[in-house]
């Protein structure tokens, strides 16, 4: 495959000019107007923020894209799926209420927000993974599949499972509906937390396979061999006493998230930005927000998610350390780029991010070989 074209402007900002100026001539000389927006329904896929998270991009950065959007034709809307933990984003009542704490509504971006996969995140479509080898079909939500054409806008940053987040993640993870997560995570077999569990049995009335049963304890437990993991009963439960169970490798993990992210842009326009600021060692998940551990870099625009993700962790090995950040209390192994460093491996010794570009390459969705043309 050739090297893919890779856009990136610096943070830096002469007076009188802004970095949404900066971010707008990025998008347009990356080439999104080479899309036909006209009368088309734009997904932007974004990150909310986890309410306590202080990381996630301000909502001036979806507003610069919308905006491009709407004067090419088009109807973006904001999106994302409701998460499999617990937390303030796992319906889609709470999550709207999220995006509005953190900033996102119609008022700050000029544009409507959509929870993806529904109240429950439940509401989904079963999408073919082409050249899936860990998947064959993905649960992504169903707005997403709705649009016309996929906008990922992605702020880049560490991650304890993945090794990094960018544009693959939040097109991967942050598209898959509740079942979708829990096949990346574990293969979709959900469990219960007895010591919270109620009784109260609604879970059943939302329970297809009669998969859920009560012991003599009067408490929920669930049979694998019937449960067919379709996350309904996570969304069931007021109490919060049914979650995911985690184990999948951290390499099956990003492998599947890949190609869920396959599943996602396949087939129809796509285009791809990755903010590089406030670097936090661990996702936007969280409900706080490490010190960042690299200064801020930039903006990256493409058409390719795996050379934009591939630009990014470049970037960011080949930039300095913060002394003061987790990264100046990791026992550096020196491995990788200008200075031998690999700031993400360091952080997270158990994950490897190279597998996500490997994985990324071998089915086809991209290349990590990419050319960097720098916008002023």
């Amino acid at each position: 495959m050739a090297s893919s074209k890779v856009y990136f402007t610096d943070m830096r900002c002469k007076v009188g000019e802004s970095l949404l100026v900066k971010l707008d001539r990025l998008i347009r000389k990356a080439g999104i107007e080479q899309i036909d927006f006209k009368q088309k329904y734009a997904a932007i896929k974004i990150h909310f923020g986890e309410p306590g998270n202080l990381s996630f991009l301000r909502p001036n950065f979806p507003k610069t894209v919308a905006d491009r959007i709407k004067a090419l034709g088009g109807m973006p809307f904001l999106t994302d799926s409701n998460t499999l933990y617990v937390g303030r984003r796992n319906n889609g009542l709470v999550h709207l209420d999220a995006a509005n704490e953190n900033g996102f509504y119609p008022g700050s971006t000029g544009v409507q927000n959509i929870i993806a996969d529904g109240i429950r995140g439940t509401d989904d479509v079963d999408v073919p993974v082409n050249g899936g080898v860990y998947c064959k079909v993905a649960h992504i939500g169903r707005a997403i599949m709705d649009a016309d054409i996929v906008v990922s806008l992605n702020h880049f940053k560490g991650h304890e499972g993945t090794g990094f987040g960018g544009a693959l993640k939040n097109l991967g993870m942050g598209s898959g509906s509740r079942a979708g997560k829990m096949a990346m995570h574990n293969d979709g077999k959900p469990v219960v937390d007895q010591s919270v569990c109620i009784g109260c049995k609604i879970c059943t009335r939302f329970c297809n396979q009669a998969a859920i049963s009560f012991g003599a304890n009067k408490k929920a437990s669930i049979d694998h061999s019937k449960c067919v993991g379709c996350g309904r009963c996570i969304g069931a439960c007021s109490k919060n006493a049914i979650e995911n169970s985690t184990d999948s490798s951290n390499e099956a993990l990003a492998c599947k998230m890949v190609e869920y992210a396959k599943a996602v842009v396949d087939g129809r326009p796509n285009f791809h930005i990755n903010v590089v600021n406030q670097v936090s060692p661990y996702c936007d998940c969280h409900g706080e927000n490490d010190a960042a551990v690299v200064p801020d870099i930039g903006i990256f625009a493409g058409f390719d998610p795996v050379a934009l993700d591939k630009a990014c962790i470049d970037a960011v090995n080949a930039a300095p350390g913060i002394v003061s950040s987790v990264w100046g209390e990791r026992e550096h192994s020196r491995r990788y780029g200008k200075d031998g460093e690999d700031h993400m491996t360091d952080i997270h010794p158990s994950t490897d991010w190279r597998c996500q570009i490997a994985h990324g390459e071998k089915i086809g969705l991209g290349t990590g070989d990419y050319e960097l043309i720098t916008v002023k």
